[in-house]
């Protein structure tokens, strides 16, 4: 009898396990300290060069082997002693003109953080993602751009969806969704030098709700701008919200650089657009050239910054370069049917009058859409991306 009281007892416990957690209604997304505390079906799993697939129980398998092929073995000789399980392939070689699939994955799930630490010139490694069976990216950009460098120098970066910290580790928290398929990659496009590519994809198996839109960024360069407005970005078609702006900027004339308004024109804007802002400090968060007491000062918040300055000791005079972002992660900028965005490169000249500049600007741009999303612009070569 007690056997028979045991086992029904057993059986409740493991029936209203079952039953709770197949009634769980959270999905695991939309973290925050709001609601760390709630239990979810979600699965965790995270990709690396000690895990290339993220399958359960499968990470840290490499052996050490002299003879193991590329990218399988690296750290052979630092692990010789040690064996199997003690890091023996944490990171990848990318050779000259070689693409490199960093992830591949079956959905529906989110990617939730990617941290890197690529070696190399930042703007020769292109990273690209596809969702579902795409065969055209939805980002595609240098890795030093879409990590806030685009100027292939290390500063600390620290705002929300996007940090980077010493020595180059470069981390990104936007959500990216997907419901059949994810796949990562990464182009050397440096002609004479291989990198290498440390990284980590953590993301979640989980079902993904019907109004999630996919995430996509999106490089542009004018090396010396011809035109009174620069492109951040044209072209987009569709319904989604415009989430945010890297830009390089180097100013190739004296004087503040900064007087350019940024326009946003969407859903059948022609000539005049629907939002403008008053000026190029204004709409990253500053005022009054970024400059207290004759010197630009550099910032980095949750949603702008700016994050480079350089080099620091020549304010107001040409050549000098500078990396900023804007954030729209608490005001997203929503479109129904098209957005196209651009920003004045005007500066001053003499007797307070306003100057059309040639500025070598660069741009990445992020925003969220239903799919499919139109065709991006041709990618630059690595002569039109070098930083000279």
């Amino acid at each position: 009898m007690r056997l028979k009281t045991t086992f029904f007892f057993l059986f409740c416990i493991a029936f209203t396990t079952t039953v709770f957690s197949q009634n769980r209604d959270f999905n695991g997304l939309d973290m925050n300290m709001g609601n760390l505390y709630r239990l979810s079906n979600a699965e965790t799993r995270s990709i690396s060069p000690e895990n290339f697939t993220g399958e359960k129980g499968k990470g840290g398998m490499a052996i050490p082997d002299p003879n193991a092929p590329r990218n399988t073995a690296n750290a052979t000789n630092p692990a010789r002693d040690l064996g199997q399980g003690w890091k023996v392939n944490p990171f990848v070689t990318i050779n000259p003109g070689e693409t490199f699939t960093m992830a591949e994955i079956e959905g529906p799930g989110a990617i939730q953080h990617i941290w890197m630490t690529p070696t190399g010139n930042w703007r020769f490694s292109i990273i690209r993602i596809y969702w579902d069976d795409e065969t055209e990216p939805s980002v595609e950009a240098p890795v030093g751009d879409f990590f806030g460098m685009g100027w292939n120098e290390y500063a600390h970066l620290n705002s929300l969806p996007v940090t980077v910290n010493p020595g180059s580790a470069f981390n990104c928290y936007w959500v990216m969704p997907f419901r059949k398929k994810c796949r990562i990659t990464m182009t050397n496009i440096n002609d004479e030098q291989p990198m290498n590519l440390y990284y980590q994809i953590d993301y979640t198996l989980t079902d993904v709700p019907d109004d999630a839109a996919y995430f996509h960024a999106q490089f542009r360069r004018t090396k010396v701008n011809e035109t009174s407005d620069y492109t951040i970005i044209d072209g987009i078609k569709g319904e989604g919200h415009y989430v945010g702006v890297y830009m390089a900027w180097q100013v190739n004339n004296n004087g503040w650089w900064g007087e350019g308004e940024i326009k946003f024109f969407m859903d059948g804007d022609k000539q005049f657009p629907t939002i403008i802002g008053t000026g190029t400090e204004d709409y990253f968060c500053g005022s009054y050239n970024f400059d207290r007491h004759g010197k630009y000062v550099t910032f980095t918040t949750p949603y702008a910054g700016l994050v480079q300055v350089l080099p620091p000791d020549i304010t107001y005079r040409s050549g000098q370069r500078f990396g900023m972002y804007r954030w729209h992660v608490m005001d997203p900028i929503r479109f129904k049917k098209d957005l196209r965005i651009t920003i004045q490169d005007l500066g001053w000249r003499h007797g307070h009058r306003y100057l059309p500049q040639k500025s070598d600007i660069s741009s990445t741009t992020f925003w969220y859409q239903k799919e499919p999303h139109a065709r991006f612009p041709k990618f630059p070569s690595w002569q039109e991306l070098e930083v000279n």
